[in-house]
């Protein structure tokens, strides 16, 4: 018990008052939260007549569609006769064209031009 005390007497450090840590105010950490969040979130996003031109290129060159029929504002059943299958082929098709990974959630939302162009062009991942 001495040894340690002896121990313990020779090796104290001082603490710079400046360097303790001290408990986040309310105010201090929503700013720590905001400016996270906010960094975060504002990202850079595309152009949307850039995403719609990129868009439909991927759509036109899938086999099963008729170029001559695809539009911004095509739908991918009822305007280019594509089943289930062939939406989520078109949907791994952007993910790939523009880099980022469509939550499954999201990806069967997307059953038309439209809507995938408003999905990725408020995506700040989309490349």
């Amino acid at each position: 018990m001495a040894a340690r005390k002896i121990l313990l007497n020779h090796l104290r450090v001082t603490v710079n008052p400046s360097l303790q840590y001290s408990r986040p105010t309310a105010r201090g950490l929503s700013l720590i939260i905001s400016r996270r969040f906010s960094d975060e979130v504002r990202g850079t996003f595309l152009d949307k007549s850039e995403v719609t031109d990129r868009v439909l290129g991927v759509v036109k060159n899938f086999q099963k569609v008729d170029p001559s029929k695809v539009t911004p504002n095509a739908h991918f059943h009822n305007d280019l006769g594509l089943d289930s299958l062939d939406a989520v082929e078109i949907v791994m098709a952007l993910e790939e064209e523009f880099g980022f990974e469509i939550p499954d959630n999201e990806a069967d939302k997307i059953n038309s031009i439209g809507l995938a162009v408003d999905f990725i062009s408020s995506h700040p991942q989309a490349k």
